[in-house]
């Protein structure tokens, strides 16, 4: 049967798919519109299957909070190349998932991908019809939520490192500007933990036994290996805990004593730091 160009772009309007690939779905399938629907879905499940093993080192971060500020939401959509990642109707979806997976409170990939959108597709099923539309890999590489009495969200310039910090104690109700710079030095000093408290057992084992090598090698007496271990190990804290870090905007002074030049009670209760690639 005669294809319109009615029909193919009612079929383009409905899936998202570009002219040719909907043209050529409704002349397989005869002009049936929904059986045209089902070919466009099974050539995203090809394409998915075909690249299933490919790289994604490209793509965007987003972030979003709830109205009270109180919880923060961070999406990473990752995808194989450049070209697509800077497109604007990739970071529209990337933007719809985040949308979605914050209205329902989601926690993580597995509970974002069951999710439904108001088509009534799963965010999986809506993301494998992407891929056929793309025609290369793409996923959910992350997703991270964030609790405390103030949020604040921070998106590096190329957009594939994102990072969420979350405050308590007083003041946080006015943390944006600090948060912000806070946000930024977790972007650019990739701290490990809060504090030493969470830094775990295993890492500070494998510090001190590295002291200890390094000062034998450098024929340091044996009897001070555990001191010189012990003063390498509190370096390692400094340079890898965000309190103890220097403010890369003002290094006379350390994370903690910056946050208690704006109020002696505001605290970091948590934060979280993605990037892709």
């Amino acid at each position: 049967m005669a294809i319109t160009a009615q029909d193919v772009n009612k079929l383009r309007q409905t899936t998202g798919a570009g002219m040719m690939d909907c043209k050529k779905a409704l002349v397989e399938a005869d002009g049936d519109f929904e059986q045209a629907i089902d070919i466009l879905r099974a050539k995203g499940q090809k394409v998915s299957a075909k690249r299933a093993d490919n790289a994604t080192t490209e793509g965007s971060v987003f972030v979003k909070t709830n109205d009270g500020g109180s919880i923060g939401y961070l999406l990473a959509l990752s995808c194989e190349t450049d070209f697509v990642a800077k497109n604007d109707e990739f970071v529209k979806f990337g933007t719809s998932i985040l949308n979605v997976a914050s209205d329902n409170d989601a926690s993580d990939i597995a509970a974002v991908k069951a999710l439904k959108t108001s088509e009534g597709r799963t965010i999986e099923e809506t993301l494998i019809d992407y891929i056929g539309k793309i025609g290369e890999k793409i996923e959910i590489s992350s997703f991270i939520k964030v609790s405390g009495d103030k949020v604040v969200p921070y998106i590096h310039s190329n957009s594939k490192l994102g990072v969420l910090v979350g405050f308590a104690g007083a003041g946080s109700e006015n943390a944006e500007e600090i948060g912000r710079d806070v946000a930024m030095q977790i972007a650019a000093m990739n701290p490990l933990a809060i504090d030493k408290t969470g830094i775990d057992q295993a890492t500070i084992d494998r510090e001190l036994e590295v002291g200890k090598e390094q000062a034998l090698a450098e024929g340091k007496p044996e009897a001070m290996l555990e001191k010189i271990a012990q003063g390498k190990l509190n370096k390692f804290f400094k340079e890898n805990t965000l309190l103890s870090q220097s403010f890369v905007k003002d290094n006379s002074k350390t994370i903690e004593q910056v946050l208690k030049d704006v109020n002696a009670g505001l605290k970091v209760a948590d934060f979280k730091r993605v990037t892709i690639g």
